[in-house]
């Protein structure tokens, strides 16, 4: 909800927003992806507040900030707001990049601990105090162009604890159960404003043995249902790529699977969990083998019908966020999942159609609310007139 009202997220991923506005001469292109999404309907971007050793890093030692690299992450969130983008953003990485869990566990072993693994960052109570340092940093961060610290920017929908959190060295499930538990009640100790969620894809753990088999075979010690119960985290995530985790499968198939991913997700979202859901990241690779346009315009119009049908029924599906947004003159991001809205107009158009749809949905549902109070409002009066004439003689 946003003022009362039921607010769906027609989104994008951006996760090098900070990393290119920490260089001054570079900002120009932030600014431009925000005005491609803002101009296509685009409300919600999902991106990195990490960056952890290596170049350029945003903590380059365990509570040691580049405020340089700061500077940008307070740049983009300045520039969200302008364009009316709300923010998701993400705390560590699970992944090498950007330094992520692996960092995290070097840093503690520099520090004489004896760690075997980086699933140590879910364990270690050095690596933890680490990681909720970094965590009370960037929620406590006063923006040096907005006056406001984050915990307090209305920019911000969201906070997720990890990109991706993986933990294979514990397939029951109970290490990442733990670790969100412990870590959503820190995040909400410093902030109740913003929503919280996990970050994770939604694979199905031991809570559901029924699910398993949705799975795309993987068994990496997360547990959709049980760790979006968590009473902490205030929506549910899903990622999907079929291209993949089913590299073998044609694109039929891999279509089928997608079909069927997100009617589990929403389903166990509305009568189980009792939470929105938000499908933060999809999309499709134009280096798979055989790829067109077409498939990948397939592939958003397969999971915008999902959201849209879900969310015009008053359902949980929230929105969706594509992987991943790109503006001119970026060639070296270029992942294959890139989309530039300038260069992709048949799958800009389907992206557009898709803010516009959601944004029916939610006039719809004001307006819903609107007669709702309407009636209350007249139907208290109407109470109010009858007693203060009861008993009074009305016309001759």
């Amino acid at each position: 909800m946003l003022n009362g009202n039921p607010y769906y997220a027609n989104g994008f991923n951006a996760y090098w927003l900070m990393y290119v506005a920490s260089d001054p001469s570079q900002r120009f292109k932030v600014s431009s992806a925000f005005q491609e999404a803002s101009s296509h309907g685009l409300t919600v971007a999902r991106t990195w507040a990490f960056s952890d050793g290596g170049y350029r890093p945003l903590q380059y030692a365990p509570g040691s900030y580049n405020d340089q690299t700061f500077k940008g992450l307070d740049f983009v969130v300045a520039e969200a707001r302008k364009h009316g983008i709300k923010l998701i953003l993400s705390l560590v990485n699970n992944y090498e990049s950007f330094g992520g869990k692996k960092q995290y566990v070097n840093w503690a072993r520099n520090q004489g601990q004896y760690l075997t693994s980086d699933d140590d960052f879910f364990r270690n109570p050095i690596v933890k105090g680490y990681y909720k340092n970094h965590v009370s940093t960037v929620l406590n961060r006063y923006n040096s162009f907005t006056g406001l610290h984050y915990k307090n920017d209305p920019t911000i929908m969201a906070w997720e604890l990890m990109n991706e959190p993986r933990c294979t060295s514990d397939p029951s499930g109970r290490t990442i159960q733990a670790w969100i538990t412990e870590m959503a009640a820190h995040v909400k100790s410093i902030d109740r404003n913003h929503l919280l969620e996990i970050g994770s894809e939604g694979f199905y753990g031991q809570s559901s043995p029924h699910r398993r088999s949705l799975n795309p075979g993987l068994n990496i010690g997360t547990d959709f249902i049980a760790n979006n119960r968590i009473p902490h985290i205030d929506f549910a995530t899903v990622h999907s790529y079929p291209d993949q985790w089913l590299t073998g499968a044609n694109d039929q198939n891999q279509l089928s699977f997608l079909n069927q991913w997100l009617d589990s997700h929403i389903q166990d979202s509305q009568n189980i969990l009792r939470k929105p859901l938000l499908l933060t990241e999809f999309g499709k690779s134009s280096k798979d083998s055989g790829y067109n346009t077409y498939q990948r315009d397939q592939l958003f119009n397969t999971v915008y019908n999902k959201v849209y049908s879900s969310a015009k029924r008053g359902g949980v599906a929230a929105g969706a966020m594509f992987w991943q947004l790109l503006t001119d003159g970026m060639d070296s991001f270029r992942d294959g999942y890139e989309i530039i809205l300038s260069q992709s107009s048949s799958t800009a158009n389907i992206i557009t159609q898709q803010s516009h749809k959601l944004d029916q949905v939610r006039k719809i549902f004001v307006r819903m609310r609107n007669v709702e109070r309407w009636k209350r409002a007249k139907a208290a009066r109407r109470a109010q007139w009858l007693s203060r004439n009861r008993g009074k003689r009305i016309g001759n």
